[in-house]
Formats: C-alpha cells, structure tokens, sequence
C-alpha cells in the first residue's frame, strides 16, 4: 500500500534521485519535477521497473502559476502528497564586482523564491489534511557568507529563514519543516567535474569519504521524516568526518 505522494521540487540527478530513490522504497508515489521532465526518465524507468510508482514532471519552481498546477496535477492525478522536498539552487561563486544584478536575483529567485513559492503550496494541502514533512536542501552557505558567494550565500540565508518560518508556524499544526543544511562536497559527477576544472584534482585520488554520498543525505531526509511528533528535528547539518568546520 502506497504511504502517498513525495513530490520531489528540484530533483536532478545527484540529490533529488538518491531521495527519490529512498522514498520509493519506503513506499512513496515518487513524483519528480524539474525544468525538463525528460531528463528524469531514466530515473522513472528504473523505478517504475523496479515495481515502485514513479512520474517525472515539468515545471520552473520559480513561476507561483507552474508550481501551483504541478501540486493541483499531482493531487489529482497521482494521490496526496505526503513529503514534499525542495532542491533546487544554482552554487554561484563570482567575485563581489563580477555580480551582476542579473546574477544576484537568478540565484536568489531559485534558491529562495521558488522555495517559498513550492514550501507555501505544499503546506497548502498539508494543512488541509492535518500532517506532512515539508524538506529543504541548505548549504555551507546557508549559514557562512564566504568569498565570491554574496549571491549564493543571501540565496540561502533566505531559504533558511524562510524554512525557520515556516517550521514556526506549521509545526503546531502537525506539519513538519526539516532544513538539512550540508556541509560539504556532494560525491556527485559535478561535483567530480568542478573539483577537476578547479585544482585538477581527480575525486578518485582524494581519502575515502571525503565527499559526502548522495544515499546519505537521502538517509538524513528518511530519518527526519520518520521522527516521532515528540522529538522532531527541524535543522540537521551533515559533513564527512574530516569535514573542516
């Protein structure tokens, strides 16, 4: 018996699949959405072949009309959604003078605004129902301004506080609000890619668990959404070991 809907906001390929892929096998309807549908059918075919329900859907976080048709199309077509992540975020690193307006206000409209937009939509039909777990994905950034980043860091901030306030206001009415906020390299291919493009540094060549597994932050979000209503969890941080912090 499905336990619901995790309709996953910003899913791609490292993170959004890995909890996709947890979700699914806890039981979920796993319904990714991302600006191209099509690059999550490889993920919806190795689910579905699995024998666990999966959807891949379009949609630009950052337009409130797309992502209030994705929530209205998923309750309608696929079942209630129980768990609702928030992925999505553009990792800008520019010197303070090479930020453009342009570039400032695209990280801050997909990392901050569309969580807003897909936070506040979620909780639209959770509180309808009386329970979810609505998830953010944070950062370093989310909590230190460090060099070249004052368009990604105010991004995250944002997200944070946003998260807080919600978490704040829902959690009395049985929603809960989890940020994760990793700390850390992702053991992904881009983040192998821009490690080499960087200090050419092959991920292979560098201590074991160095960079954190996109299976344990899918874990982390399990764990969260699994807690008892007597001992939630709203922010969890998450690094290696020889994670400097």
């Amino acid at each position: 018996m499905s336990k619901g809907v995790a309709l996953l906001v910003g899913a791609g390929d490292a993170i959004g699949s890995a909890v996709a892929r947890r979700f699914a096998k806890g039981g979920f309807a796993v319904c990714v959405a991302r600006r191209d549908a099509a690059k999550s059918q490889r993920l919806v075919d190795e689910l579905t072949a699995a024998g666990l329900p999966a959807h891949a859907f379009s949609v630009d976080a950052r337009n409130e009309a797309e992502v209030q048709a994705l929530f209205a199309k998923v309750e309608e077509t696929i079942g209630p959604i129980e768990v609702c992540l928030y992925n999505a975020g553009s990792n800008v690193n520019k010197p303070l003078l090479e930020t453009t307006e342009k570039l400032f206000f695209k990280a801050w409209e997909l990392a901050c605004y569309g969580g807003f937009l897909v936070g506040r939509e979620a909780a639209k039909y959770m509180l309808k129902r009386g329970h979810g777990t609505i998830l953010f994905t944070g950062a370093t950034a989310s909590v230190r301004g460090g060099k070249g980043f004052a368009a990604f860091s105010s991004a995250k901030f944002g997200l944070r506080a946003v998260a807080q306030a919600m978490a704040r206001e829902l959690g009395p009415k049985n929603i809960h609000v989890v940020h994760l906020l990793i700390d850390a390299g992702v053991d992904s291919e881009a983040i192998h890619l821009r490690m080499k493009a960087a200090s050419g540094i092959d991920a292979r060549e560098i201590p074991p668990d160095s960079l954190t597994k996109t299976d344990s932050i899918a874990e982390a979000y399990w764990f969260a959404h699994s807690q008892s209503r007597d001992g939630w969890t709203h922010e969890l941080d998450l690094r290696p070991a020889v994670e400097k912090w």
